[in-house]
């Protein structure tokens, strides 16, 4: 199939299975649109003595879609460029000190804590630098599905930043630690200080990136009197400097936050005749809602390109369990000690457990590990456990925060 074929079947499945999802099986749009493509993509899968030559074809689409790239190096950069572009910087910067313990300290811990619970939950029978790679690749909670979720449920605005500002930063994070142990799997054997260095030299070298590129293109629009112009601008930022980064062997997800945040800051002063906010915030907006429709259905076309078996299934079970204790555990730990030097804190240790749902990126990086470091037991696990996040965790969230908040009323 060519390209442009892929991507008309991908879009006339992300149109049909949106408006099922939302009229008739009155689903938010992600998760019913990953439910649906799942069941097709078992359905396709099971028909073979029935109808062997569409099964062929729907294997043969799945089989031409990189997705590894496709998510990585295509959506990713748009994606979290778009949603750090749209947060709200005042609370943002209220809860700095709540998103950077989240984000750092949380994703560390989670990373050894999960990384051990396999390791015991499996008796001991996957190696254990195996277990810390699917540690470090399920840590990072997904901005894509939570920023999404966020914009659908009754969430007040402070718990929305600190979820949303921690699954945006702990993507950067995240990969650092992935690749760092990636390197280490490979017979690398660095000390904890050039781990440490690594990961300061990469995390800085985006943050420096980002605002750098940034303050250049906002001094650019501010030249230019055509919204078009300023649009073309935002897209040149968020698609360059992920590159720029990528090139440098920086973390470009957190370049792309960076820049989103701070092309927001170094613009919010400026005249709207001078920087068309409104229509760049509608362009994102529209980006952002389209390309997350188009990914939760390569999500669920993924059940085709994965071998699943026994033990990758049952490895999944224990992800489930074990990512969830450790978010739980972690979540309310950090807030009691933030509850501690910041009286009066106001947070939810339900909302943050529960919201931290896993995406794209923990299932590219599983696409990234090399068979003979456990590719097919970690694709398969990381893939149940962002299946279970997703429509789970992320579609029982309305119904969860509908029963809080009539209680709370109540009360």
């Amino acid at each position: 199939m060519t390209t442009l074929e892929v991507l008309s079947v991908l879009f006339a499945t992300a149109a049909i299975f949106g408006l099922i999802s939302t009229r008739w099986l009155k689903l938010p749009l992600t998760v019913g649109t990953m439910l649906l493509t799942v069941v097709l993509s078992l359905c396709l899968g099971g028909i073979g003595g029935l109808a062997p030559n569409t099964q062929k074809w729907a294997f043969n689409l799945a089989g031409q879609i990189d997705f590894e790239s496709i998510i990585l190096h295509g959506m990713l950069p748009l994606l979290l460029f778009a949603g750090a572009f749209l947060l709200d910087l005042d609370q943002l910067a209220r809860e700095k000190f709540t998103i950077a313990s989240l984000a750092l300290v949380g994703t560390v811990i989670s990373v050894f804590a999960v990384a051990g619970l396999m390791f015991l939950l499996s008796g001991a029978h996957l190696p254990w630098i195996q277990c810390l790679l699917f540690g470090a690749l399920i840590s990072p909670t997904d901005p894509i599905a939570v920023l999404e979720m966020l914009r659908r449920v009754g969430v007040p605005k402070g718990i929305q930043a600190q979820l949303a500002g921690e699954s945006l930063f702990n993507d950067g994070i995240g990969a650092v630690l992935f690749l760092t142990l990636l390197d280490v799997a490979h017979g690398h054997a660095p000390t904890p200080w050039y781990i440490a260095g690594t990961l300061i030299a990469k995390a800085g070298g985006a943050v420096l990136l980002g605002t750098c590129a940034a303050w250049v293109t906002s001094h650019f629009m501010r030249r230019v009197d055509a919204y078009k112009v300023d649009i073309l601008f935002t897209i040149a930022l968020a698609l360059g400097g992920y590159v720029i980064a990528d090139s440098l062997s920086l973390s470009a997800p957190l370049e792309a936050v960076v820049a989103g945040i701070a092309l927001r800051y170094f613009n919010r002063h400026q005249p709207t005749n001078r920087i068309a906010h409104h229509d760049i915030d509608s362009f994102w907006e529209l980006i952002d809602e389209v390309q997350n429709s188009v990914l939760f259905v390569l999500l669920g076309m993924e059940t085709m390109a994965i071998a699943f078996n026994g033990t990758a299934f049952l490895a999944g079970l224990a992800a489930i369990l074990s990512v969830n204790a450790v978010r739980l555990g972690a979540v309310a730990g950090l807030l009691a000690l933030i509850r501690l030097i910041q009286r009066g804190h106001r947070s939810s240790i339900f909302v943050l457990t529960w919201g931290g749902l896993r995406g794209g990126l923990s299932i590219a990086l599983a696409l990234s590990v090399p068979l003979a470091l456990g590719r097919s037991w970690i694709l398969g696990a990381t893939y149940v456990m962002v299946v279970f996040s997703i429509v789970v965790q992320g579609g029982s969230m309305d119904w969860c925060l509908c029963r809080w908040n009539r209680r709370k009323a109540a009360a």
